[in-house]
């Protein structure tokens, strides 16, 4: 019973044009099928609207390859880090082994 009251709720909202069920035309972009080339030459199909059917996008910069995905950066600012910490507390040693 439920499901019918739920149906004529529909009706009447998509007939107050409170809702719209179908996509307006010729105002999407085009969604097809491109091949991404890796930094390391490597390729992947995937959907995008960028550029046209089949053509390749060649990045730049690449998961395998940044630092912000690799750690390469973090890794030499956390050596920064513990060194400057070292430095500031170098007289704070303690003789005892607790």
């Amino acid at each position: 019973m439920n499901f019918i009251l739920f149906i004529k709720v529909l009706i009447v909202l998509k007939n107050s044009f409170a809702i719209s069920l179908v996509m307006k035309k010729n105002i999407h972009p085009n969604y097809h099928t491109i091949k991404v080339e890796m930094t390391d030459g490597t390729q992947f199909e995937t959907k995008s609207t960028w550029g046209k059917e089949g053509e390749v996008l060649k990045l730049e910069i690449d998961p395998k390859s940044h630092a912000a995905w690799t750690g390469g950066k973090q890794k030499l600012m956390d050596k920064g880090r513990i060194s400057k910490f070292n430095k500031r507390f170098q007289n704070f040693k303690s003789n005892s082994k607790n």
